[in-house]
């Protein structure tokens, strides 16, 4: 009765909130940073790339719900559906399941540890060992900004009770304006995190973008140079004097061992982990042992992955800067009933069994592009 009945994977396209990424006057046609990190044809038309949604089905009613990373592969989605379908779900290798495409594992993932939860009358964090906690902080996010957009953005964050705020940023930004517009507008009520996503390159053009920042108003710095230059890491974080963090993306097809050069050099002050959820945790765990601390990452996703990142965030040990978990700031739709609840920048972790949280059919109606798979 345990055993996989049926699988459906339906495509989704949720559009971004009007607003809620760049400015409108900052145009982003930088294609080879959009093709890298499979947003379309600009950074700022990534939630118009589609996603799927899982659902899988026991013989005995039960019903399990995934939601893959955008741009998935077609190929990788039906070849996974055809693995898994017909296997009981009590006898699979939770830690390691039969999906080799990291974009599309944490979506089968979650419907596999949402349905074991279901089955042992248990959240999913159990499953991954316990929570730490049980409301998990979270940032406020955005784009590209003017200075007078990023102080209102970050002023929006902190009414609703955000303490940090997360913004992207590329070479050409000016920064250092941002910041003192923000420091004007909210004073010390919020921090401030800028992920350059590596494209300030070098530890030059990091100092000189830095420089005449406050940094107690700065919460850190997210990848600004090439992951490749360990060493630069290690000299932004030794004298700067702000936080540096190294995000590590397992769906970027980054590597889970690529933690082990950051350890060596001691060159970040924490990570931004997104991955499958017991990799996940195992990250947490080495970074705990170095004494480090990390938040969960996202791709600014819909509320079935946010609420697995929330299952991760309670069960990893050291998780306690906050995490990208925002979609419901950014995102038309979160395509599950009684969305996520957040509260003074804070988001409660999911108590009910398995994941806690339940698809909304009319919202997978709405935003369905009508293309869909089943196995059964």
């Amino acid at each position: 009765m345990t055993k996989i009945k049926y699988i459906r994977a339906t495509e989704v396209v949720v559009p971004a909130r009007p607003g809620s990424l760049n400015s409108d006057s900052v145009i982003d046609d930088d294609a080879e940073f959009a093709r890298k990190f499979l947003t379309g044809v600009s950074w700022a038309d990534f939630a118009n790339q589609p996603k799927w949604i899982i659902e899988i089905e026991l013989e005995n009613g039960l019903l399990g719900i995934g939601e893959t990373y955008r741009s998935a592969s077609d190929i990788s989605l039906q070849l996974a559906m055809q693995t898994l379908h017909g296997q009981d779900v009590l006898k699979l290798n939770w830690r390691r399941l039969p999906v080799r495409d990291q974009r599309i594992y944490e979506a089968f993932e979650a419907a596999v540890l949402d349905l074991v939860g279901k089955l042992l009358k248990v959240p999913v964090y159990q499953i991954l060992g316990g929570a730490y906690r049980e409301n998990i902080a979270c940032m406020g996010w955005t784009g590209r900004r003017t200075p007078e957009d990023a102080a209102q953005k970050a002023f929006e964050a902190m009414e609703k009770g955000h303490k940090a705020f997360k913004f992207k940023c590329a070479d050409d930004d000016q920064v250092s304006l941002w910041t003192a517009a923000i420091q004007s507008r909210c004073g010390d009520g919020i921090q401030v995190l800028l992920d350059p996503n590596q494209r300030w390159i070098d530890v030059e053009t990091t100092l000189r973008l830095m420089d005449g920042i406050d940094k107690d108003l700065m919460l850190g710095l997210e990848d600004p140079i090439l992951h490749t230059d360990v060493k630069g890491f290690k000299y932004l974080k030794d004298h700067l004097g702000i936080p540096i963090y190294r995000h590590i993306s397992l769906p970027y097809s980054q590597d889970i061992r690529d933690i082990i050069p950051i350890i060596r050099e001691d060159s970040a002050d924490g990570y931004n982990f997104n991955g499958p959820a017991y990799h996940s945790v195992l990250l947490s765990e080495i970074a705990h042992l170095e004494g480090k601390s990390c938040w969960r990452g996202s791709e600014v996703d819909l509320g079935i992955l946010e609420a697995m990142g929330l299952h991760i965030a309670a069960a990893s040990i050291n998780c306690d800067i906050p995490s990208d978990l925002f979609g419901e700031l950014v995102r038309e739709d979160d395509l599950i009933e009684c969305g996520l609840e957040f509260n003074n920048g804070y988001a409660r972790v999911p108590h009910g069994y398995g994941l806690g949280v339940t698809l909304d059919y009319a919202a997978l109606k709405k935003f369905s592009t009508g293309k869909s798979y089943v196995a059964k």
